[in-house]
């Protein structure tokens, strides 16, 4: 399934725009690659409100905020996750109105390589939000879905009363996510798609781009890419292709060379779930992209665990030792003793049968 992607978006920078009778919108003026427009801040009640991603450290945007909620008290500052075109604008709005911040907290990565328009090491939040805690007014209540993957501090907000779902860069109509390591992590992206699958939201806002009406079919689409992609760059490995630029060159043929880099960290996300779940291996230092190939372990081992094995001792199997002794000739002579007492046991038990 092709992922049904809207790229159209009816807007004015620095206007606030009227979506529902409990949400506004205004368009921040950092169009690229990353942002699509714009970052969109939502404005949530009437009266008392909250501002969700208040956006990047704009004057101008910092402005049309400050005009937008004339009038009003801004009871919170809720931020979805500390990249620079989301959170640093909290503290310009804080200073203005007195509101308190909320996420999950701070950036959860290193100053290393740079990716979208970077992480917002400032931001601290005045209340750390974790899954199902919300804030509320007059109408209206905001509560936090923790849905790692894009950055391990993401949350996604869900306003219950018009079963809505403010999906900051999780879940995007315009664009797929870029997951980055070492903060972002594609296990943990893949898990929280799944835990959205599980909701039941009519409406998603994405931080950049137009409001996903159908978000189910979305999200199943997204997952699907994610898996296809996967088994792509599982292909490449097996084909010898076993450097990262080498497979964004054969996997993105065509894309815009400034989403080259980002490309690159999202295979690389993929390559790291993969050797977590036993299926390629690296060869060189941890902290590159390396040189990655098959892995040459035994299937009892690697692979989907047999019936017989609970997942707790499969879980031991694929993380613990025995991975890291891939291929080496200790694990390929043990596998041959496993494989000729399996085959006496067989001969002894021939009448038995294996679930």
């Amino acid at each position: 399934m092709e992922i049904p992607f809207d790229k159209s978006l009816e807007f004015e920078y620095g206007v606030a725009a009227r979506l529902t009778p409990l949400v506004r919108r205004v368009v921040a003026r950092n169009p690229g690659p990353f942002t699509f427009h714009g970052t969109g801040t939502y404005i949530v009640g009437n009266g008392s409100v909250a501002v969700i991603d208040p956006g990047p450290a704009i004057d101008e945007h910092v402005r049309a905020l400050t005009a937008a909620l004339d009038g009003e008290t801004v009871s919170h500052i809720v931020v979805t996750h500390t990249h620079l075109d989301h959170s640093p604008a909290a503290a310009p709005l804080r200073a203005l109105t007195g509101a308190p911040t909320c996420g999950y907290g701070p950036h959860g990565a290193d100053r290393g390589v740079p990716v979208e328009e970077g992480g917002d090491f400032d931001f601290v939040p005045d209340r750390e939000m974790r899954d199902g805690d919300a804030v509320s007014g007059p109408g209206w209540t905001l509560r936090a879905v923790h849905t790692p993957g894009h950055t391990s501090n993401h949350l996604c907000f869900a306003l219950e009363e018009e079963r809505a779902l403010f999906s900051g860069d999780h879940v995007m109509g315009w664009s797929t996510t870029v997951v980055s390591p070492p903060d972002g992590d594609m296990g943990a992206y893949m898990a929280s798609l799944a835990k959205l699958r599980a909701r039941d939201d009519a409406r998603y806002y994405p931080t950049h781009g137009a409001p996903i009406a159908e978000p189910a079919p979305f999200v199943r689409a997204l997952a699907g890419h994610r898996r296809r992609r996967e088994a792509q760059v599982l292909r490449c490995v097996a084909d010898g292709v076993g450097a990262v630029p080498a497979m964004v060159r054969r996997l993105y043929a065509g894309l815009d060379a400034r989403l080259h880099g980002a490309a690159g960290r999202s295979v690389l996300a993929h390559l790291l779930h993969l050797a977590e779940t036993g299926r390629v291996r690296r060869h060189g230092p941890p902290d590159g992209e390396g040189d990655w190939r098959p892995a040459e372990c035994p299937p009892t081992v690697y692979g989907a665990p047999p019936r017989a094995l609970s997942s707790a001792a499969y879980s031991r199997r694929v993380r613990g030792p025995k991975v890291r002794k891939c291929g080496s000739g200790a694990a390929r002579r043990a596998s041959r003793r496993r494989a000729k007492g399996s085959a006496r046991a067989r001969r002894m038990t021939s009448s038995a049968s294996i679930p």
